[in-house]
């Protein structure tokens, strides 16, 4: 079995690893010598939750097929491998689009079940795991389970937000939603505060599907929280701008240092938030610089540096949430770190399937911070305490470096969930959080 060099796309670390290339559906898992064993997708994981040190990648990518599509239901059977990006480029043009998505096309089916992912509508829609059917469960043992909410009800809530560690999902069925074009009507609307933008989500979330954030994280005083507040919906029949033409182009190399600097930071985010010079305006944009800005930009990833990047997500329960977020953005700002594209939002009250599901009620903050070793982990200290302190808990998909106990703090489940991991399955991940203090 051939070793390779894997990284996830924090490109913080680096591992060496078996990788097998699971070619099949219908094949069998290796044998017990061979180590412990991990699906790995498209690698988008920010952190080490798609790593696994010592152990061995089932690289998922050769499972590519669509099974079946129904146009009139928008059902859709595929294997775990398909990227989001090859259902949008299927199904669009045939009226329909998914009812979850992430702010990158670029991931596998299997890894957005495994990270339970969620988007700009949960609100509304909950995660993509509520718009799951079903799917097939590979364990180590030879049993291939079908789970669903009728049939291994145990293992589907286990799968759903199990971070690969429950089996290899070989494929699914999950439900798409209709669209009349691929455009989106929106609006963008300049906020000064956290006060205003709590007062926008509450305004918009009744009329508006989607609802995200940009917001300045290197702002301070009477600035502090400031942001372009978006929200919208799909455009109905008859409302479009016509043919759009998709561009993209690749960050080229990896720089010596980050570009992404305090004095960098700063000039950006105040240009950024100066852009639009009216409180509001309204636009037909295409679904893909809405969904997937930095899609655009090809391994944007490697703009930090050699060090890599570490994203810090975390949600806060909706009463802690003002006070958190503010103190939150206080440190940020008084840290000189962060990131150009700093995302503000609330998640709804949908309960999601999963045990170890991230989205709960309560307003999420998501950004970049560029490696810069005890440094960088010091402000994470700092964050970490106001995190734990407002009973929120962070992303595990986005995560690579939290210690055990905030883990296992936001997540209750962690106990319950453990007696589904297959015996053979690990990863870099779950060893430091369950291990560490």
């Amino acid at each position: 079995m051939p070793t390779q060099s894997l990284t996830s796309w924090g490109r913080v670390l680096r591992i060496e690893q078996k990788v097998l290339t699971f070619a099949s559906r219908f094949d069998s898992l290796p044998d017990s010598s061979s180590g412990s064993l991990l699906p790995y997708g498209n690698g988008r994981s920010y952190g080490d939750s798609c790593l696994n040190a010592g152990g061995i990648a089932l690289k998922t990518a050769a499972l590519d097929r669509f099974i079946a599509f129904d146009p009139a239901t928008g059902i859709l059977r595929c294997e775990s491998g398909v990227l989001l990006a090859e259902i949008l480029r299927l199904v669009v043009p045939q009226g329909w689009f998914l009812s979850v998505t992430p702010g990158t096309r670029f991931v596998t089916v299997g890894g957005a079940i495994a990270n339970d992912v969620h988007g700009k509508n949960h609100h509304i829609t909950g995660t993509f795991g509520c718009h799951v059917h079903q799917f097939e469960l590979l364990r180590s043992d030879g049993q291939h389970l079908i789970c669903s909410r009728t049939e291994n009800f145990d293992y589907f809530t286990a799968t759903i937000g199990g971070l690969g560690l429950t089996g290899l999902i070989t494929r699914a069925e999950i439900q798409l939603r209709r669209i009349s074009n691929p455009w989106i009507d929106l609006e963008t609307i300049r906020y000064e505060s956290v006060d205003e933008f709590l007062a926008l989500c509450e305004e918009s979330d009744r009329d508006y599907e989607y609802t995200v954030s940009w917001v300045d994280c290197a702002s301070k005083g009477n600035s502090l929280g400031r942001g372009l507040f978006m929200r919208g919906n799909h455009a109905p029949a008859g409302v479009e701008r016509g043919q759009y033409f998709s561009k993209s182009r690749t960050f080229p190399f990896v720089p010596p240092v980050s570009m992404v600097n305090a004095l960098s930071l700063k000039a950006f985010n105040t240009a950024y938030y100066h852009k639009q010079f009216r409180k509001k305006t309204r636009q037909l944009q295409h679904y893909e610089p809405f969904f997937y800005p930095l899609d655009g930009l090809l391994e944007w990833n490697r703009m930090y540096g050699p060090g890599g990047f570490y994203q810090y997500q975390c949600v806060i329960p909706v009463e802690y949430g003002k006070e958190a977020i503010s103190e939150l953005l206080k440190e940020i700002a008084q840290s000189g770190m962060g990131s150009f594209l700093a995302v503000l939002k609330v998640c709804g009250s949908i309960a999601s399937p999963g045990m170890l599901s991230f989205p709960m009620a309560g307003v999420s903050l998501a950004l970049d911070f560029p490696n810069q070793g005890d440094k960088t982990h010091q402000m994470f200290s700092r964050l970490d305490s106001i995190v734990s302190s407002a009973g929120g808990r962070l992303y595990p998909a986005k995560d690579g470096r939290m210690p055990g106990n905030l883990f296992r703090s936001g997540y209750p489940r962690h106990q319950a969930f453990k007696q589904y991991i297959d015996p053979r399955f690990s990863s870099s991940f779950w060893r430091r959080v369950m291990e560490s203090t």
